[in-house]
């Protein structure tokens, strides 16, 4: 039996969207799917899903905003939870934050 996927595919990933987040950043979706997402002008390949299932992200409106573009912001609970992970990210070792990014 296949095991299932994991919440946070990508975990480097995932904390750098946070970082980017927490310091004002919008998280921009362009078209339905997840995996058409951008911030700070690089892709987002693993984390929007785990950010709106838990309720870390929240929709904004923008001036000029296309029609298919959606642009999102830390929630206050994803605010809460951004603090704490990225804390906990600096805490690690080196070494270890460095495996983390190869291996996802």
């Amino acid at each position: 039996m296949p095991s299932p996927n994991p919440i946070i595919p990508d975990r480097a990933e995932f904390v750098d969207v946070l970082n980017l987040l927490r310091q004002g950043h919008l998280l921009v979706q362009n078209g339905e799917t997840d995996s058409c997402c951008v911030l700070s002008g690089a892709p987002i390949y693993h984390s929007m899903p785990t950010l709106r299932a838990y309720g870390l992200i929240d929709p904004v409106t923008v001036p000029d905003q296309r029609p298919r573009t959606k642009c999102w912001r830390l929630s206050p609970r994803g605010r809460d939870f951004a603090d704490r992970a990225t804390r906990e990210w600096r805490r690690k070792p080196l070494l270890q934050r460095v495996a983390v990014r190869l291996l996802g």
